[in-house]
């Protein structure tokens, strides 16, 4: 309901004065009343006008709604944080099931990175089909010759999202997510092992290393493309290429009906093979990729190889959300209510 408390000084300032009324004595206001008159007695500095009136009447309504609006702003505000508290929790989980089974199986990486990378570039501009929506589980499209050998990458991650799922509140995740969110932590992983490297072998200085001068702060875009849908059936075959057997041209072609160029084209060379070398070397034969080849041959001999991270992170950050709709509440719940009338004092 709709208080109008507020209006009565501003109504009470607008009354004539006592000494302004020839009859007020006859009839003294009563406690708690308001009494004016209206009459040509009244000169038009004294005059109570109705818009006077309506202007108060409004001016309150309008704080009272401002007040009551600015109370359901707070609580959808509180509402959104208990959202991303629960979303970057249950990412949280994803990151260190996933960070736990490429340790223990780093012979995957390749097949990890190159996994997500033709789960993603399916995606078709003219029909908006395709894209990172998980449609590689699907057998008849993991058993394509572009995806071969890809299996056991698909095994593993099968066995993660079990882990992932057994305590979620929020609901499983999706195939989608899970095959981009692997890549991230096979990236990572590569960078800290570079970092470790760098650092004789030192594990413990290769980490502080990286922490220092690693490029993780650039996740963050990554991080909050999180929510894609699952595909229900498989994308059209004849998209993705054969990276091993294709040609420099074939793959400049590909990447570029999907909006990136020769650039994005030389900074994933690790995604596009088993044998990152080989791959560079092949690349390196035209002459538009080949100064990116060399640009980012020369940043991973530097400490923070900040180019070459950098562009890496964009370009799969990119890739991992083409055509995709973004469900920014995914895995949220309701959070559990606590009975106060149980709680011991």
């Amino acid at each position: 309901m709709v208080s109008f408390a507020s209006t009565l000084p501003s109504l009470v300032s607008l009354i004539p004065s006592p000494s302004s009324i020839s009859n007020a004595s006859r009839h003294p206001p009563q406690p708690g009343m308001i009494c004016c008159k209206f009459g040509s007695e009244l000169n038009n500095e004294d005059r109570f006008h109705r818009r006077d009136i309506l202007q108060s009447v409004g001016a309150a309504v309008g704080m009272d709604l401002i007040a009551r609006s600015s109370a359901f702003i707070e609580v959808a505000n509180a509402a959104d944080l208990i959202q991303r508290r629960q979303r970057s929790d249950f990412q949280s989980k994803i990151k260190l099931t996933l960070y736990d089974a490429i340790k223990a199986n780093p012979d995957i990486i390749p097949s990890l990175l190159t996994l997500a990378l033709n789960d993603a570039i399916t995606y078709d501009k003219a029909t908006k089909t395709g894209g990172p929506n998980g449609s590689i589980r699907f057998s008849s499209e993991i058993s394509r010759p572009e995806n071969k050998g890809h299996d056991a990458a698909l095994n593993l991650l099968e066995e993660s999202k079990k882990v992932i799922d057994s305590d979620s509140k929020g609901g499983p995740i999706s195939y989608a997510d899970l095959i981009q969110f692997a890549a991230q932590s096979a990236v990572k992983s590569t960078f800290i092992a570079s970092a470790i490297s760098k650092c004789g072998g030192n594990v413990e200085k290769g980490t502080l290393l990286y922490s220092a001068y690693g490029s993780n702060g650039q996740w963050g875009q990554f991080d909050r493309i999180f929510g894609r849908s699952d595909a229900q059936e498989p994308d059209p075959e004849g998209r993705v290429p054969q990276w091993d057997k294709a040609s420099v041209q074939e793959m400049k072609d590909k990447f570029k009906a999907v909006g990136l160029g020769p650039r994005q084209l030389a900074v994933m060379s690790a995604f596009l093979g088993p044998d990152q070398a080989a791959t560079e070397t092949l690349l390196a034969s035209d002459p538009e990729v080949l100064p990116w080849i060399q640009k980012y041959q020369r940043s991973r001999e530097t400490v923070s190889r900040t180019d070459y991270e950098v562009d890496l992170i964009t370009t799969v950050t990119k890739l991992s959300s083409l055509g995709q709709v973004i469900n920014y509440e995914a895995y949220t719940y309701p959070p559990r209510k606590i009975d106060v009338t149980k709680l011991k004092l």
